[in-house]
């Protein structure tokens, strides 16, 4: 069995790398699980100045240096931050050109105001790069956000992320038309995963670190798990499932 034959999607969280001590969100980590042959990744953008940046945190000190808010910094200034410490903050535009055509790229949206400019750069980047809408997915915490670019462009995929049980447990992704629910590992119910399917959306789960994990959300019947460590989800979707006796039979 090979990873693109697998019925779960194996995501590369904020890039990927961490098995090799790789930043995350960085075009280092990315080109790292795209050689793994990961076939998604997932980044978080802010929009700076109207410039979408690839970083997560809405305040400096776990990554780049200091305490500020980064809406408080012009896209320069964090750049060069960054680099005075050998990092690189990539912009929405150089990791597609990074990625390209290898993987489909999930953008998850992180600060205010990004839905416009993320429907922007993904249709600049069709024309740019020719690639077809489902290379891409968008998703965030913020609904309204998601529900903004369904009217800007409902072509580009849309995946709506929630960390709880909600009382209608999957209801949010049939007025959004989500491709994917995302849920936090440690709020998974059969019965949620369930009704997602029901609905018509694929459920995802981040962030899914530990081999153990992985194989219990195998026997849910998730979609897909977002993971730091994409080797070891890819490893057990290659090797530590059930062939298929029917694909096996054929093959002997």
């Amino acid at each position: 069995m090979t990873l693109s034959d697998s019925p779960i999607t194996c995501i590369a969280h904020r890039g990927g790398g961490k098995a090799v001590n790789l930043i995350e969100n960085t075009l280092a980590a990315i080109e790292y699980s795209l050689e793994l042959g990961v076939t998604t990744i997932e980044i978080d953008v802010w929009s700076i100045q109207g410039k979408l940046l690839a970083i997560h945190d809405r305040r400096l000190g776990r990554i780049l240096p200091g305490d500020e808010n980064i809406m408080n910094f012009s896209v320069s200034e964090l750049i060069e931050l960054a680099s005075q410490i050998g990092v690189q903050v990539p912009t929405l535009e150089e990791v597609i050109g990074v990625i390209g055509d290898r993987a489909e790229l999930n953008i998850e949206i992180k600060g205010p105001n990004c839905a416009h400019t993320v429907a922007n750069v993904i249709e600049a980047m069709t024309v740019e790069h020719q690639l077809p809408y489902d290379q891409f997915l968008v998703s965030s915490f913020d609904h309204h956000q998601i529900h903004t670019l369904m009217n800007i462009n409902p072509y580009i995929r849309r995946g709506v992320l929630v960390e709880g049980v909600p009382l209608d447990l999957a209801q949010c992704c049939e007025p959004l038309k989500a491709y994917f629910l995302g849920s936090s590992l440690d709020f998974v119910r059969q019965g949620m995963i369930d009704d997602c399917h029901r609905r018509g959306s694929k459920f995802w789960v981040f962030t899914v670190n530990h081999i153990d994990d992985m194989r219990h959300l195998c026997a849910m019947g998730v979609d897909g798990m977002f993971t730091d460590y994409p080797e070891r989800l890819m490893n057990l979707l290659e090797f530590h499932q059930e062939p298929d006796p029917i694909a096996h039979a054929l093959r002997s």
